[in-house]
């Protein structure tokens, strides 16, 4: 969702805050803008992109030491230069910058308003900024503790940075139920909602937990309170990123890059928890928890998006391999139906950033009734993160790219080791299949490198279809999530109109739609049911509609029915996602490009959606 960067220290702070919001782009925004103090606080925004900021700031004074930026993702009010961040309070003593949503805050404004307050703008931030003016002037409290006293009214999810010209030494970031970061530099601070924008400036982190405030002062560093304020000991982390993940490195786009970079994102995934040579597969994760894991009566797994779409895989894979029963939920849905849980379940929570607010708050609510808590995510110290009781990292690096690509290979990838993890324990896998498992799992990355020989042929295949207004994928078993997944990428970032079906389920009311317009993306990798598939491929090719294949080199059949083809390799049908997925990915990323799409910043998404 929204970015937030802020610098206090002895480095002018326009260049950091700039450069800072350019690695924030990929979370999704439509405005931006920043804040500096030097003796005034003078605020600058656009609506746009960040360059149209950075075109509009050429000429200001870049001398400030302290500032902050932001780039906006509109919920409350439209995307235009008064509701972007940051915002003034009314005497223009104070800049807010605020990612979330304040829930209250259309009561909290009509009491400011009868207190004498007007607002400019139609965000529910301009509010918490005039909230904490109030509070200083009615209670003449310093910054930190009008904050305080301010967020013990606020009803929402946020992180906030807070600057305050009469207090030119200090700078306040606060947050609850969305991540803020503290980087810690020499004689030095940075405030930001992920480490993107200071990696290049320092790898030390401070992660701050929900209801706390950071007050950083030129003189006495960094103190991190509660909101009742209670004084925290700030722990400090390495994290492990360097400049050149965060970079395109010669593709044209962040997407691109990530999709080329699944053979090696696949293998991190599997590192020193797949042996294929000794032949065994560990996840540390697990260890302590495996005998309640693997003796449970149900998993379930919740999740958002892309996320979904690998918890589904998910269940066919600890079903098939595990035997024990599996439930996928929709995170959105599963937090507000009131669902039966108790302690004797194990609830997976599958999330890239580990920011995901509905996901997070699945996980709140499961670990509330007793259930066990697994959290599969991407980003090091996220909130899911810190939450679960235990857990596995996908170890893919930052996915900068809005539309998930290596993320969903890696959680596919994590989810197979857990299934054949709990089949081992469970004694539902024979020997003799538990090795073949692993010794398949352990060349799939070679096998998704021989996809990329197929990208000039996707790539044209792309050109022949860009024009078309909505697409059908088909799939069966395991290729029926990859279908669901196939189609949310073209939706994504090519904004046509795609579904994703069950083959077997095109009968029942899609088959209507098919004509010569249509074309019809169908996964074809499974043995099982290859006749069924292949009946399916006859009964749209009867219809006229175009055809897509992605098969296995040995398969002639579907070959010489379809329209177009796109090979991936063979392999176990439990590992078959992890090939033709690929193949997916690459066409929606082509196709968007012929239509002139902004591939890595897709109309209306955020990276990280942080707020319900």
């Amino acid at each position: 969702m929204c970015g937030i960067i802020a610098y206090i220290g002895s480095k002018p702070a326009y260049p950091i805050l700039i450069e800072g919001l350019r690695r924030l782009e990929y979370r999704g925004y439509d405005s931006a803008g920043i804040a500096l103090l030097d003796n005034e606080i003078n605020i600058y925004k656009k609506k746009g992109k960040v360059q149209e900021l950075a075109d509009f700031t050429e000429k200001v004074d870049h001398s400030p030491t302290i500032g902050m930026g932001h780039t906006r993702w509109a919920t409350h009010g439209k995307p235009d230069d008064v509701n972007a961040h940051p915002h003034p309070s009314g005497n223009h003593d104070l800049a807010i910058i605020h990612n979330g949503i304040i829930e209250n805050y259309s009561s909290l404004k009509e009491a400011l308003k009868k207190l004498g307050h007007t607002f400019t703008s139609e965000t529910d931030t301009e509010v918490l900024v005039h909230l904490i003016e109030e509070m200083q002037k009615r209670e003449h409290l310093s910054l930190e503790s009008a904050v305080r006293q301010a967020l013990k009214k606020v009803v929402g999810a946020y992180a906030i940075v807070v600057m305050d010209r009469k207090d030119p030494n200090k700078i306040i970031g606060a947050r609850k139920s969305s991540p803020l970061v503290i980087g810690v530099g020499d004689d030095e601070y940075f405030i930001a909602s992920d480490a993107s924008p200071i990696i290049q400036y320092t790898n030390k982190v401070v992660y701050l937990n929900d209801e706390e405030i950071a007050i950083i002062d030129r003189k006495n560093g960094l103190e991190v309170t509660t909101f009742h304020n209670e004084v925290q000991e700030p722990v400090i982390h390495e994290i492990d990123m360097d400049i050149e993940q965060i970079e395109k490195s010669g593709f044209d786009h962040f997407m691109l890059k990530e999709i080329f970079q699944q053979p090696e994102t696949i293998a991190d995934c599997m590192r020193g928890r797949l042996n294929a040579v000794d032949g065994w597969v560990k996840l540390g994760g697990m260890q302590e928890y495996i005998n309640r894991i693997a003796s449970t009566k149900r998993i379930i797994i919740a999740a958002c998006g892309t996320s979904w779409h690998s918890a589904l895989i998910g269940e066919y894979l600890i079903e098939e391999l595990a035997r024990i029963p599996v439930e996928v939920e929709y995170a959105s849905e599963f937090r507000y139906r009131n669902p039966i849980l108790d302690s004797h379940d194990v609830v997976i929570v599958i999330s890239q950033s580990g920011e995901t607010a509905d996901t997070l708050a699945a996980a709140e609510l499961a670990k509330s009734h007793g259930a066990l808590v697994y959290g599969i995510v991407n980003v090091v110290g996220s909130s899911i993160a810190r939450l679960t009781h235990a857990g596995s990292y996908i170890h893919c690096g930052p996915e900068i790219g809005v539309a998930s690509t290596k993320a969903f290979t890696g959680q596919v990838t994590l989810l197979t080791l857990m299934a054949i993890v709990l089949g081992e324990r469970n004694g539902s896998l024979t020997t003799s299949y538990y090795h073949e498992l692993i010794a398949e799992l352990a060349v799939i990355p070679n096998k998704v490198a021989k996809v990329f020989e197929s990208n000039e042929k996707i790539k044209y295949l792309a050109s022949e279809i860009q024009q078309r207004q909505n697409a059908l994928y088909l799939g069966r078993g395991y290729n029926f999530p990859v279908a669901l997944e196939g189609a949310l990428k073209l939706k994504e970032i090519s904004y046509i109109h795609a579904e994703g079906y069950p083959a077997a389920e095109m009968k029942h009311g899609p088959i209507a739609l098919i004509d010569e317009s249509m074309p019809v993306i169908v996964i074809a990798t499974n043995k099982s049911a290859y006749e069924k598939i292949v009946s399916n491929i006859q009964e749209v090719k009867a219809r006229k509609g175009v055809v897509i294949a992605i098969i296995t080199p040995e398969d002639h059949e579907i070959r010489n029915m379809a329209d177009y083809y796109i090979e991936v390799q063979s392999t176990l049908e439990p590992l078959t996602p992890l090939l033709s997925v690929i193949p997916l990915q690459l066409l929606s990323y082509h196709i968007a490009v012929s239509r002139g799409c902004d591939v890595d910043q897709p109309r209306n998404l955020a990276k990280s959606v942080t707020v319900e």
